[in-house]
């Protein structure tokens, strides 16, 4: 995700945030769980739906102690020991889906998301423990990794599954535009494309809330990334399609609650302005890649930050996606050397 300055499009709903740990209300019938997460994004929030004579949960954080931990809290406290009546999961990222699984368990709830998130986590769960495959290896020596870097890319190939409890063996399969009920009131489903396979918002135009996931954050860019299963994929036109759909379907002075971040409004002006950072960081790179450019080679032309072994799978990721933007548009053409290595260059 790459950070920036919040535009004057967006505005914040609330001037206090929960304390770790801790929930608000912040519409009728819903509340902002804030949850610690172990990364360098250090916070994820968590929503908690009035639903009847329990609850519905969107979004459960990773699937370590602590977060387990808050979650019993909330559920005897906040949640005031009522049933769970369904884990709605926004997308398979492990800081949205790692408590799912034990939630569904501890409190016999089912599990409600997209078919292509469900079954890609079932997936990338099981690769945990397996050495990196000889594609993974192709893809990130294409790249231009170091020998230090691809043997970084195997200590991390499989760490999915460490932070993702168990998911359960069905679940309920939420399809883009179906209206759910939670309690007394009706949510929409908005899918959304290209941070993940088939993201899920969820919408209410009663209470004027959208449940963004990651696809609309104020003051982040959602990583859009290529990877080794498919690498001549192209998730940033699915991105920026999906961003001015979004936009299409949601009116501008809609609450937004966001994965990261505050809730805000100005939801129009953050798509606008996500949409222009894109194409913004195509053009730049376009004429970064005059002369010959290696993948990772081009971080200065995207990214504001210093990329580090923290940070580089993603960056390098996003860095593909953008190249294949632009090699799909013609804008670009690329060759594998004798090395493996691939080349970008502007098409004159």
């Amino acid at each position: 995700m790459r950070a920036a300055e919040p535009r004057s499009s967006v505005r914040y709903a609330f001037d206090r945030r929960p304390e770790t740990g801790e929930s608000m209300r912040v519409a009728p019938g819903v509340f902002w769980l804030r949850m610690h997460l172990p990364f360098s994004l250090s916070h994820i929030n968590l929503w908690l739906l009035e639903d009847g004579d329990g609850w519905s949960i969107v979004d459960t954080g990773v699937d370590v102690d602590e977060c387990r931990d808050t979650w019993i809290r909330t559920l005897a406290t906040r949640m005031r020991g009522e049933p769970v009546h369904r884990v709605l999961v926004t997308h398979l990222h492990p800081d949205h889906i790692g408590c799912a699984g034990w939630l569904a368990e501890r409190c016999d709830a089912p599990l409600w998301m997209t078919r292509d998130e469900y079954l890609l986590a079932r997936v990338l769960v099981a690769d945990t423990g397996r050495p990196a495959p000889e594609e993974g290896d192709r893809f990130y020596r294409g790249a231009g990794f170091r020998p230090d870097q691809m043997a970084f890319y195997h200590e991390m190939f499989g760490m999915f599954g460490r932070y993702v409890h168990a998911l359960p063996e069905s679940f309920h399969r939420l399809r883009d535009g179906d209206v759910i009920r939670i309690g007394a009131r009706e949510w929409e489903i908005i899918v959304g494309r290209g941070h993940s396979p088939e993201h899920a918002c969820f919408y209410c135009a009663e209470l004027n809330v959208l449940i963004s996931g990651d696809q609309l954050l104020p003051t982040i860019s959602s990583n859009v990334s290529v990877f080794p299963t498919e690498p001549d994929a192209n998730p940033l036109s699915d991105w920026i399609e999906s961003l001015g759909r979004l936009k299409q379907r949601v009116p501008e002075d809609v609450l937004v609650l966001p994965a990261h971040g505050k809730p805000f409004r100005g939801a129009h002006g953050r798509l606008d302005d996500l949409i222009a950072e894109h194409v913004e960081g195509l053009d730049a790179l376009a004429a970064f890649c005059v002369e010959p450019q290696r993948a990772i080679d081009v971080f200065p032309a995207l990214f504001r930050s210093k990329i580090d072994r923290n940070n580089l799978i993603m960056a390098t990721g996003e860095s593909v996606s953008h190249l294949n933007y632009l090699l799909n548009d013609g804008r670009l053409e690329a060759r594998r050397d004798a090395d493996g290595v691939v080349w970008y260059r502007t098409v004159e």
